[in-house]
């Protein structure tokens, strides 16, 4: 129930703004309204819904300090991974990176936006789990759910076609064991993220809050 509900926000099946149907989750679900109620005030807690009295419930629209604050940290930590994985991580992991990456060449080429979607995740999972670092990893998972919003208002074949080559640079980084280059191409790309969500929200106001 909560996850089904998580997951629909998070694809934009119900946009940032959008209310909430409670009766027709019900009967998509075939639940009561009593677990939705619920499910939607622990979604509330994460930030991912906004109840208004007497009015019901809409998913949250995007709070822009919020996902600065988490691209800060995702910045902060990836770029510390990435700086690592140039010094430690092993030729098999390494390996998983380049399989990685022409999955995504041949997602951006065949324009598969969700294909795409997933193997950018995992692009970030594989440089994490190679390392050893599941604190880290659980830091960072804790921080994404609206930036995956984010990264999904955002999707577009040229952003993909941007983000795949960011990512070669930093795996060329990594690969030749380069690990200032590979902070600062991390940092970057995280960077980049922002800039263009900075226009983006400019232009889609509605869909965020910036206080």
């Amino acid at each position: 129930m909560e996850r089904s509900l998580r997951s629909a926000i998070v694809a934009l099946d119900f946009e940032p703004g959008e209310f909430i149907d409670k009766g027709a989750v019900c009967t998509a679900l075939g639940v009561s309204r009593f677990p939705v109620s619920e499910a939607l005030g622990r979604l509330a807690a994460e930030g991912l819904v906004e109840i208004l009295p007497q009015r019901g419930s809409r998913a949250a629209r995007i709070r822009l300090p919020e996902i600065r604050e988490s691209m800060l940290i995702r910045q902060a930590l990836e770029g510390m991974v990435a700086e690592k994985a140039a010094e430690l991580l092993p030729t098999d992991a390494l390996e998983a990176l380049r399989r990685n990456l022409a999955e995504q060449e041949a997602a951006v080429s065949r324009g598969d936006r969700p294909g795409f979607y997933a193997l950018d995740l995992d692009f970030h999972t594989l440089l994490v789990e190679g390392l050893g670092l599941p604190r880290v990893a659980a830091v960072i998972d804790a921080s994404r759910a609206n930036i995956d919003r984010v990264r999904r208002l955002l999707s577009s074949p040229r952003r993909h076609a941007v983000t795949l080559s960011e990512h070669l640079e930093i795996f060329r980084a990594i690969e030749g064991r380069d690990p200032g280059a590979a902070r600062r191409a991390m940092e970057a790309h995280l960077e980049a993220v922002m800039d263009e969500l900075g226009r983006f929200s400019a232009e889609h106001e509605d869909a965020f809050v910036d206080s």
